[in-house]
């Protein structure tokens, strides 16, 4: 009987390391191009041509920081607030993962919880990423959004490199024939920092901070040892209030080459343009700053709002209730000089008279509408 159980403890011994993701992952979806498995704690890993292909990235996973001893990471202070799980009818896509973390395996400020939400669509060699931030502080708090990024190219690390691409402004890692590519879509991305990845990285909240505050953008970055480069991203500074949320969306692309992989992430640009976020509208360029009335209105539960900007500016388009409390971040970017709409889906309002305000370089503009449920 011992040399049973001796055996028969060996073997699941053995797949746990032959298969470490089965026992970690919690939901996980095959878009034909790619899988994608997200765990228990928000780990996103992706592996070509499904799930039980060979692994690209190792781990993707956001950082909030809001000072140099208080930075939200994964390896450190999440847990699960809800479970990680597949979607059952996906509204926007075709296959979609969702779960929520805290900060309680560490309690650790910030005190902070992240809701993901990972997007795919049949035959598509890209995913787009929401992650919603909210402030569970008792004060409001000045955060720092970004990522740590851990890229495994073909199965293997090392010898990587990783460059800007800024004419489509994204970050593109690169080894011999395989491409993945990272889009800040929903902000301005202000920091990429690579450096080679060593034991323990990430054991430092002050690390993090420094990287997150790194303050420009790395043209390239050429691994030259078999460990490989870490990537750490950010976007300028958000306050958010006690209670209030902002959304960040990323496109993650791959290909194979440097061709198919901008048009892939390309792609994914558009598929959030026509999710949730702002769509170019007629091309017209104004000749004033606009905020046009709300279409429906009252509306119940989408509106599309349309604005218009005469020359490229600082874009802040957000949701007020009528205590004056902000409850949505819609923009926060430069864009340039044109027309757009911005899609809104207000399910998670109450009905009530809101404001919706625009706020440009040359000024603010304001206007009121009306949910109905």
């Amino acid at each position: 009987m011992k040399n049973i159980l001796l055996s028969s403890t060996l073997c699941v011994l053995l797949f746990l390391l032959i298969s470490p993701d089965i026992f970690s992952q919690s939901a996980a979806f095959n878009t034909g191009e790619l899988g994608v498995i997200v765990n228990t704690y928000g780990r996103v890993r992706v592996y070509l041509p499904d799930t039980a292909g060979t692994r690209q990235l190792q781990r993707l996973t956001i950082l909030v920081g809001v000072g140099p001893n208080a930075v939200f990471d994964y390896q450190k202070d999440a847990d699960v607030e809800d479970p990680t799980t597949n979607v059952a009818s996906p509204t926007v896509s075709d296959f979609e993962i969702y779960g929520a973390y805290n900060n309680f395996y560490s309690s650790a400020p910030p005190n902070v919880l992240e809701r993901l939400n990972v997007h795919g669509w049949n035959g598509g060699s890209y995913l787009l990423l929401k992650f919603t931030v909210i402030n569970q502080e008792t004060a409001p708090i000045e955060a720092i959004i970004g990522l740590d990024i851990i890229p495994e190219l073909d199965g293997t690390y090392g010898f990587d490199t990783v460059t800007y691409d800024a004419t489509n402004e994204f970050i593109r890692t690169h080894k011999g024939g395989n491409e993945m590519g990272v889009k800040l879509l929903s902000h301005d991305l202000t920091s990429v920092y690579s450096f080679e990845w060593f034991s323990d990285y990430y054991a430092e909240d002050s690390s993090y901070w420094n990287w997150l505050n790194y303050g420009s953008i790395q043209p390239e970055y050429i691994s030259n040892t078999a460990d490989g480069a870490v990537t750490i991203t950010a976007q300028d500074i958000v306050v958010l209030a006690q209670g209030d949320s902002v959304c960040v969306w990323y496109a993650l692309a791959f290909g194979a080459n440097e061709t198919d992989l901008i048009a892939n992430v390309l792609e994914a640009e558009q598929k959030y343009f026509s999710i949730t976020s702002v769509e170019p509208g007629s091309g017209e360029i104004p000749t004033n700053f606009t905020l046009e009335q709300n279409y429906p209105n009252p509306f119940n539960p989408s509106t599309k709002i349309k604005f218009g900007l005469p020359e490229r500016s600082a874009v802040s388009l957000k949701i007020f209730n009528s205590l004056g409390e902000e409850v949505a971040e819609l923009v926060n970017k430069s864009m340039e000089a044109g027309t757009y709409i911005y899609n809104f889906n207000a399910e998670g309002l109450t009905s009530g008279i809101y404001i919706y305000t625009l706020q440009t370089e040359k000024g603010t503009l304001s206007n009121k509408m009306i949910l109905i449920k």
